[in-house]
């Protein structure tokens, strides 16, 4: 007898239901998500809106040494995510990398900063003396004249990381 083919009412019922498929895909991000808060140090977790089931199985991940096991705490702690707010846990990771993407310019900033007053030399100092007037000018001033000779010997450049980390403190980054 052949099989009874379902009816448009029917079939409209099972297209709402995701396919299996498609919660495995779901699991699997979510268990990917899991993995970075995991690699996240403890501080930088607090900030993640996080039920406290979830942050004991994220604690506990770090005990197991079994990769078969460690495998099957991920399904789990994927399990946990799916009661999470991944709406907020999302914003969180979105304003983390906001911050890292403003660091990274301001980083970049400084860097032609640097590469600016080894240069330029005195005319670039009193530039970024205008711009920060709290740094301290003698000290820049060796720094950059220390970075030119090194320039100009060919040697690795220490004092040009030395003068990054002085306009580093200086921009009170």
């Amino acid at each position: 007898m052949p099989k009874k083919r379902p009816t448009p009412i029917e079939m409209d019922e099972q297209d709402i239901r995701p396919s299996k498929s498609q919660l495995k895909r779901e699991m699997h991000e979510l268990q990917q998500l899991g993995e970075t808060l995991i690699a996240m140090s403890p501080a930088e977790r607090a900030r993640f809106p996080l039920s406290d089931d979830l942050l004991r199985a994220i604690d506990e991940t770090a005990r197991i040494r079994s990769h078969e096991g460690r495998r099957r705490h991920m399904q789990y702690v994927g399990k946990l995510m799916r009661k999470e707010d991944l709406p907020a846990i999302h914003a969180v990771f979105d304003a983390i990398e906001q911050e890292r993407e403003q660091r990274d310019h301001a980083f970049h900033r400084l860097e032609k900063w640097r590469d600016r007053l080894i240069d330029e030399g005195d005319d670039g100092i009193e530039r970024f003396m205008a711009d920060y007037p709290d740094a301290d000018r003698q000290t820049l001033r060796q720094l950059v004249r220390n970075a030119q000779r090194e320039r100009e010997q060919g040697k690795t450049p220490a004092s040009a990381r030395k003068l990054f980390k002085h306009l580093r403190d200086s921009a009170a980054l």
